[in-house]
């Protein structure tokens, strides 16, 4: 089994507003093996992350096979975290799509545990969204 571990963040300046993401990938060791970056157009702080943590899931789905992939997904959004971990219902309408496709994804690996953390441990991640923001000015 392949190990992996993704920071996950997407972010809005307004919000909604102009928003975007940033994804890092490790391997089991800790190594950074792709770092990814999207300016998403107009968009909340919550699709933000929603966007970012399906397209983390994206990202290890082309490096390895899901069905072999036990995947650590770490994000700042409580709220995201809580509500794939079931924890929360998904209320808002324009978060449900996004929802379903995460869970669609997440479903193809062997195992996803998704952990809640500070911002500030999250700061390569946060830096890759502005990166993005910051080039479309």
């Amino acid at each position: 089994m392949t190990q992996f571990s993704i920071y996950t963040d997407g972010g809005a300046r307004g919000n909604p507003g102009p928003a975007a993401l940033g994804v890092v990938v490790m391997d089991g060791t800790g190594q950074v093996v792709k770092e990814f970056i999207r300016y998403l157009g107009e968009a909340t702080n919550n699709q933000a992350e929603y966007k970012a943590l399906i397209a983390g899931l994206e990202q290890v789905s082309k490096l390895a096979h899901p069905s072999q992939v036990s995947l650590r997904a770490f994000l700042d959004s409580e709220l995201v975290v809580k509500q794939m971990n079931g924890e929360y219902r998904v209320k808002d309408e324009h978060l449900k799509p996004l929802f379903a496709k995460a869970q669609k994804l997440s479903s193809t690996f062997k195992q996803v545990v998704f952990i809640h953390i500070r911002r500030e441990r999250n700061a390569h991640a946060d830096s890759l969204v502005n990166r993005a923001l910051d080039a479309r000015k």
